[in-house]
């Protein structure tokens, strides 16, 4: 997906990038992979609701910011593209959805937001097949039964399709969704344009 995004987005030296929603956590190997693989590290403000200071000592010339959560505390186009991956599905209903992709399109130019695809029959989350395929009542219901509490509430996990995915972008004059696969099969989706 990193390849997708240089490709797509080709970003210059000068190209002012937020990461938005980056994490504190260091056990693995793929966390926060943006700024390990971006080139231009000077040009990256990284984001989050938890505290990933460390990011400046680890990428110097990085800077960043803890936020709230809501409104992001931008000024109005600050950024060239925004960047998030797999957050989009952790912020809440389909209202925090929407104002989350409110806030990334008043801030900034172009896009970049990855999420699972939940047309896919394993949800990468709980790491269980086809359950996430019913009616979300319902498979919060399993969550719970199997014992699966935190992701068994709306503001934890929030799955897209494809076409919730786009309808979170109505309106907006640029929009492509690129379906990622996993052994043949769509598993995560690329949200990516600009307003």
């Amino acid at each position: 997906m990193f390849d997708f995004f240089m490709s797509v987005m080709q970003p210059t030296p000068g190209t002012r990038v937020l990461d938005l929603g980056v994490t504190p956590d260091r056990t693995l190997a793929e966390s926060n992979y943006f700024e390990q693989a971006y080139p231009f590290k000077s040009s990256i403000t990284a984001a989050s609701i938890e505290d990933a200071a460390f990011l400046e000592t680890a990428y110097p010339g990085l800077k960043f910011v803890q936020i709230k959560g809501g409104d992001l505390p931008f000024p109005d186009d600050y950024f060239d593209v925004v960047y998030s991956s797999a957050v989009i599905e952790h912020v809440g209903d389909r209202r925090a959805q929407q104002h989350f992709v409110s806030e990334i399109l008043r801030i900034s130019k172009r896009f970049f937001i990855t999420t699972p695809n939940r047309q896919y029959p394993l949800e990468f989350h709980t790491v269980l097949p086809l359950v996430h395929w019913f009616p979300q009542p319902v498979h919060q219901k399993i969550l719970r039964a199997l014992g699966k509490d935190f992701w068994s509430h709306t503001e934890n996990l929030n799955l897209l399709t494809p076409g919730s995915l786009r309808a979170l972008f109505q309106p907006c004059s640029s929009l492509d969704i690129y379906k990622y696969r996993l052994l043949g099969l769509p598993s995560n989706l690329v949200a990516y344009g600009e307003k």
